[in-house]
């Protein structure tokens, strides 16, 4: 079954999601933050099909969140090195990894901690807001069209109200 692409769709959840949607892609990224380089370490590390693992390392190089590096030329191989694009996702890992020790954790505690190294604390994701530093809740939070919203779906009913309902 073919899914629907997201990719141009007016949000910016969708259009992530169409890139990172299925299970194996934020784990990939997430083994990738842990120092994995190597298919072989990837594929090692999550159990993935190869052809899986090919197909998403592709996708991630593709998009420009990992980047090929040669470290062997005689069979030519490889390392998945992380781009400011890859980087940049990181704080979406640490979200999702708050709500999921908050929410799926075992009655043991989360799996896995956050170690700040400047502080030295043990640590999880804030979101915050960029201006004034206060966290960001919905009950304090409203979404807005924003300049690359089209403006052939402005005008529509549908949209109209779905905005209005934040105001």
């Amino acid at each position: 079954m073919k899914r629907t692409s997201f990719a141009q769709w007016p949000c910016s959840i969708a259009r992530t999601m169409d890139l990172l949607g299925d299970w194996w892609t934020p784990l990939v990224l997430r083994d990738a933050f842990y120092g994995v380089r190597r298919f072989d370490e990837f594929q090692q590390a999550l159990g993935i099909a190869r052809n899986t693992l090919a197909d998403r390392l592709k996708r991630l190089v593709d998009e420009g969140l990992l980047e090929k590096v040669p470290y062997q030329t005689e069979p030519v191989r490889y390392d998945y090195v992380l781009t400011e694009k890859g980087r940049d996702f990181y704080p979406v890992l640490l979200a999702m990894t708050r709500w999921g020790d908050k929410w799926l954790a075992t009655e043991a505690g989360p799996p896995i901690t956050v170690h700040h190294l400047a502080c030295g604390h043990d640590t999880h994701a804030e979101i915050v807001c960029a201006g004034c530093r206060e966290p960001l809740t919905p009950d304090d939070t409203r979404m807005r069209r924003g300049p690359g919203f089209p403006a052939r779906l402005a005008q529509r009913p549908d949209v109209e109200e779905r905005f209005a309902r934040q105001e």
